[in-house]
């Protein structure tokens, strides 16, 4: 959050803000030193960093990433060039409407309008041939899918299953948050596939391997009831 507003506002309304936030903290934990030693420390290392921004994205980034994280500011707003596949990418989810087009119906993945759109891009596809409520099906499976390992995780009686099934949920959980959101224009592109949507045997078989070892751990809990 504070990359992206540095990169958005002036480092200097940056810094005020986190200076007037910190006041009113410390005036809340005034009778606590440790409190305030450590709330001081935030904020000097959040300052440090604040600076810091403008320099990591100017020597630490690639020409490709800057481009996409500034046609997610909207400061490079070219859509016959970085900006392509974002547009294409909200063209066809808007497109799709409330029931969308139907099945293979959608006339900018049909028409190849939408580059990768069977891997990195693939949640446009859905928005448009089944619209607003077969994307929200599409995230409530996942949801459901989620909530299902975090629950059998909390019921795992080793320490490594309970990690185990934590790690698991909170890499389909990025995944699944990173992948829609560059496709509707939240967060810049970087090329993360769906989880058992997108086009690719790679990441289909490192999602269900990752799964089956997890359903392994599980019964084995079942096993000992």
């Amino acid at each position: 959050l504070l990359f992206v507003l540095t990169l958005v506002m002036n480092e200097f309304y940056v810094i005020g803000g986190i200076v007037v936030v910190s006041t009113v903290l410390l005036y809340f934990v005034r009778k606590r030193r440790a409190d305030m030693i450590q709330l001081i420390i935030l904020a000097a290392i959040m300052s440090f960093y604040v600076y810091s921004v403008d320099y990591a994205f100017e020597k630490f980034l690639q020409p490709h990433q800057k481009e996409r994280i500034t046609v997610l500011l909207g400061e490079n707003v070219d859509a016959k060039g970085a900006g392509y596949n974002l547009a294409q990418s909200k063209i066809a989810i808007g497109s799709g409407g409330f029931w969308g087009k139907g099945f293979l119906n959608g006339t900018q993945t049909k028409f190849n309008f939408v580059p990768e759109q069977g891997t990195d891009f693939i949640f446009c596809t859905v928005g448009e041939e089944w619209g607003f409520m077969g994307s929200l099906v599409v995230i409530l499976l996942f949801m459901t899918l989620l909530v299902r390992i975090i629950i059998l995780s909390e019921k795992q009686r080793s320490h490594f299953s309970r990690v185990y099934g934590y790690s698991i949920a909170s890499i389909l959980f990025l995944h699944f948050l990173i992948n829609i959101g560059m496709t509707i224009g939240l967060v810049p592109v970087i090329g993360i596939p769906l989880p058992f949507f997108s086009y690719g045997g790679s990441s289909l078989w490192g999602f269900t391997i990752m799964l089956f070892v997890f359903i392994k751990l599980d019964s084995k809990r079942l096993d000992l009831l």
